[in-house]
């Protein structure tokens, strides 16, 4: 097969261990720096050039578009399932799942456990809103926020009064969650391909800090996880229409609560910690789907 990798940097590790394992089954791989890719969006003859060349003949693509470039990201990987290639994560089940505030509806309508989550306008209704999480301590996070970048914890109910009429006064879009202590600064990622956990692993915050992300000094570890917390992580990124995809779980004393679905999970914190071929187990994924003109979503918006 011919696969593209949507990628900025080359030597990325997930980048570097899915053209790895690309070419150790015999494919032929080629990255691409999705902001260097630009269309021909002509009717009956969509086309993607690439640095002055026409590009074309691939049989599959791997998008792995950064948050910040997510809207041209999506339209590049929209031309390459115009022009019959399979993706492995489709262009709409991507903008879904960046959409903070959509994913958590959907799931939501789905009954896949969640975090209490509020989302409001105006400062009229932050003590409702307040009062709706459950109290302070709560969580605050921006919408457009990344790697734990705008997740605020605010432990009395004058630190959540502060921080979101400063966010609202700013007119950024917020959302108020409920902090589940139980879960001790700790979550779980659950790496999905297809219908299955492949992966799993704990990540622990650092010392004086509740966000686990792993880029703000958490620490990861293997973990077994149970049935519930398996079924929960595979109907979320169902949910989002997601063939591959991280999800974030939380452990409470209802269950296991989703914290997110991350469209393009990186693989070094989980084959670190697990040991465990995720790059070739995605290439396999692929080997087995991979159809021409095969987009589910395709006019579903």
């Amino acid at each position: 097969m011919k696969i593209a990798i949507l990628s900025r940097n080359k030597n990325l590790y997930s980048t570097r261990r899915l053209a790895e394992a690309a070419e150790a089954r015999g494919h032929e791989l080629r990255v691409l720096d999705v902001l260097r890719c630009y269309m021909d969006i002509a009717s009956m003859k969509p086309q993607i050039h690439y640095k002055g060349e026409v590009i074309g003949g691939f049989d599959a693509v791997i998008p792995r578009i950064g948050a910040s470039v997510t809207f041209y990201g999506t339209a590049v990987l929209r031309q390459f399932e115009m022009m019959g290639v399979y993706p492995l994560n489709e262009s709409v089940a991507i903008s879904r799942s960046r959409d903070k505030l959509r994913s958590l509806q959907l799931l939501a309508r789905k009954g896949v456990g969640l975090p209490v989550t509020g989302f409001a306008h105006k400062p009229d209704d932050i003590q409702d809103l307040i009062k709706m999480v459950g109290g302070a301590p709560l969580v605050i996070k921006l919408l457009e926020g990344t790697q734990g970048i705008g997740v605020v914890l605010a432990e009395t109910k004058k630190a959540a009064e502060s921080v979101i009429e400063a966010f609202m006064g700013l007119q950024a879009n917020i959302l108020v969650q409920e902090y589940i202590k139980e879960a001790g600064g700790a979550d779980i990622r659950c790496f999905v391909v297809g219908d299955k956990v492949v992966a799993a692993m704990k990540r622990q915050s650092a010392e004086g800090e509740f966000r686990s992300n792993l880029h703000r000094g958490g620490s990861a570890s293997i973990i077994k996880i149970t049935p519930k917390e398996r079924s929960t992580a595979v109907r979320a990124a169902k949910t989002m229409g997601l063939s591959v995809a991280g999800v974030d779980l939380l452990r409470s004393t209802r269950g296991p609560l989703v914290m997110e679905v991350n469209s393009s999970p990186g693989l070094e914190g989980i084959e670190t910690s697990t040991g465990k071929d995720v790059a070739g187990m995605i290439i396999q994924a692929i080997e087995k789907s991979a159809k021409p003109h095969q987009t589910r979503t395709r006019g579903r918006g």
